[in-house]
C-alpha cells in the first residue's frame, strides 16, 4: 500500500505550502454543508457531519467557516447536491477514482471525461477500476503521537484492522462502517488526529516511472482543479527514487 500512503504524503505536503487554500476551504464546506442537510445538523448526533467536521479542523478550516457551512443546510442550500463517482484510467493503466459533488451531472461529467482526454487518461464505465479499490476507514497521527507499537496496541484495541508506521507518520485503518467508533476511541487513547476520512485504498497497484508519475499528478492536479470534483484516489506505486525527483 506505498503508493497511497506517498500519494497521501504528497498531497499533504503541497497542501501545506499551497496558498490559494480557499478551493480547498470550499469543497470541505460543501461537505460539511451535505452531511448537515442529510441527517442531524449536530456533529455529535451525525457521523458523517463530524468527521467531515473534523477534516475541515485538521485542515485549518476556521470555526466560523464550519458554522456557517452548517448553517446553510439549515437554510435550505445543499438540496440539490448529487454524489458521483466516475472510474477511469490515466498513465500506463493506472487506476484513478473521482468522487464529486454536484448540481449538474452533465457539467460535471463532461467536465472531468475532458480533463481524462486532455492529460493522457480516459473515463471509463462505473465499476472499471472500483474492483481494484476497498472502502476503508483511514486514521492519520503524527510521528510524535507515539512509537510503532503505541500507536498498534490503540489501534487494535479500538477495532481497527491494521495500522503503517513509518517515518511520515502512522496510517490506521479500520472498516468503512466502523470510521466513527475507531476514531472516537483512537482520540480518547491518543488524542486529536491529524487526519480522519472514508478513502478507497488500493488492492492492487500500477508501478510508474518518473514520466508516467509526472503526467499522472498533472492530470490529478488538472481534476482536483474542478470545484465539483471533492477527492481524487489512484494506485499508483513508485519507488522512493521517483518519489524524490517529483
Amino acid at each position: 500500500m506505498a503508493g497511497h500512503s506517498k500519494w497521501a504524503n504528497i498531497q499533504h505536503r503541497k497542501g501545506r505550502q499551497d496558498a490559494a487554500r480557499s478551493k480547498l476551504f470550499s469543497k470541505l464546506s460543501k461537505e460539511i454543508t451535505v452531511a448537515a442537510k442529510m441527517g442531524d445538523p449536530d456533529p455529535d448526533k451525525n457521523p458523517r457531519l463530524r468527521l467531515a467536521v473534523k477534516e475541515a479542523k485538521s485542515n485549518s478550516v476556521p470555526k466560523d467557516v464550519i458554522d456557517r457551512a452548517i448553517k446553510k443546510s439549515q437554510a435550505g442550500e445543499g438540496d440539490d447536491y448529487e454524489e458521483i463517482r466516475y472510474e477511469g484510467y490515466g498513465p500506463n493503466g493506472v487506476a484513478v477514482i473521482v468522487e464529486a459533488m454536484t448540481d449538474n451531472r452533465n457539467r460535471t461529467a463532461s467536465t472531468v471525461r475532458s480533463t481524462f482526454s486532455k492529460n493522457g487518461g480516459n473515463l471509463g464505465e462505473t465499476g472499471s477500476v472500483g474492483f481494484m479499490f476497498e472502502r476503508k476507514g483511514e486514521v492519520i497521527y503524527p510521528t510524535d503521537s507515539g512509537d510503532a507499537d503505541t500507536i498498534f496496541e490503540a489501534a487494535i484495541e479500538a477495532g481497527a484492522e491494521d495500522v503503517e508506521s513509518s517515518e511520515d507518520g502512522h496510517i490506521i485503518w479500520c472498516a468503512d462502517t466502523d470510521l466513527n467508533d475507531v476514531s472516537n476511541a483512537l482520540e480518547a487513547a491518543l488524542g486529536e488526529s491529524e487526519s480522519t476520512k472514508l478513502v478507497w485504498k488500493p488492492t492492487t497497484t500500477t508501478e510508474l516511472g518518473l514520466e508516467d508519475m509526472q503526467r499522472l499528478m498533472k492530470l490529478v492536479d488538472a481534476l482536483e482543479d474542478d470545484d465539483d470534483v471533492q477527492r481524487v484516489t489512484t494506485n499508483f506505486e513508485a519507488t522512493d527514487e521517483v518519489m524524490a525527483q517529483l
